[in-house]
């Protein structure tokens, strides 16, 4: 009877973490697609600006505060999520699944400190739109530097497969790891994982994560961020190259 009565518990446990799986990746998918627009609106910000229609993009400024919300949300859902699935254990009544998520996205989003007027994202319109009249002068107030390090809010830990070394915009089919969100080439980490009977310690340093091959995916948003993060990279540069450009003196220079 024991044994029967644990057979039925890890029976349980494991389609709640089945379903709460496909959960977590339709909702990352929601996620992605809501980047997708934020991107979109960047772009006709940018084109509005360059019409010099600034309340239009003022008004399109306060719509992407609110779509921030709701991405910020959303990604606390998704961890609500993945937390119930990993936690869950069956007890003697039936549980309230929607009392357990909702106790678990309060708490993430508790635990969240950022405000959609200072979230990265924002900052990336706010950029973009400066970058059209002010192309390698930093924003006011602000630091080049600064710019540089908070021109993102991805959920990208690592630049560079631990395994191979390519730079992860570098790679054909990327992965990452749903318990430490390192990101790793497919085929190498399969191999890394096969080769160490598959459970073994995330290859990136002072991760002390366990990984296993089922666990290690190419979630729905992970594309999306790549191809972000190379964008940022490129307008990055050009910006580089605009800012040495204008710190270049004509004054010094001799005359021929």
């Amino acid at each position: 009877m024991a044994s029967t009565s644990v057979s039925r518990t890890d029976g349980v446990t494991g389609r709640v973490r089945r379903a709460s799986a496909n959960l977590y990746a339709d909702n990352q998918a929601l996620v992605a697609e809501i980047r997708k627009a934020l991107n979109l609106m960047k772009n006709i910000a940018v084109d509005l600006e360059n019409d010099n229609q600034s309340d239009m993009v003022k008004q399109l400024e306060n719509a992407v505060v609110e779509l921030i919300e709701t991405h910020e949300n959303c990604l606390h859902r998704s961890s609500a999520i993945q937390s119930v699935g990993e936690a869950y254990q069956p007890g003697p009544e039936l549980t309230d699944f929607k009392e357990l998520l909702d106790t678990e996205f309060e708490k993430f989003k508790t635990s969240s400190s950022s405000c959609p007027q200072n979230h990265p994202l924002m900052h990336q319109f706010q950029q973009a739109v400066w970058n059209v009249h002010h192309a390698g002068q930093p924003m006011p107030g602000e630091e080049q530097e600064d710019i540089v390090m908070t021109s993102t809010g991805s959920n990208i830990k690592n630049l560079k497969c631990p395994i191979t070394g390519k730079n992860i915009t570098e790679l054909t089919e990327p992965v990452r790891s749903l318990d430490c969100k390192h990101i790793y080439d497919k085929n190498a980490i399969l191999n890394f994982i096969k080769s160490n009977n598959g459970n073994v310690k995330c290859p990136e340093s002072a991760c002390p994560k366990m990984l296993q091959a089922k666990r290690v995916v190419c979630d729905p948003l992970l594309l999306f961020e790549i191809d972000e993060l190379r964008t940022s990279s490129r307008q990055t540069a050009r910006i580089d190259v605009i800012e040495d450009f204008t710190e270049t003196d004509p004054q010094g220079e001799e005359s021929p």
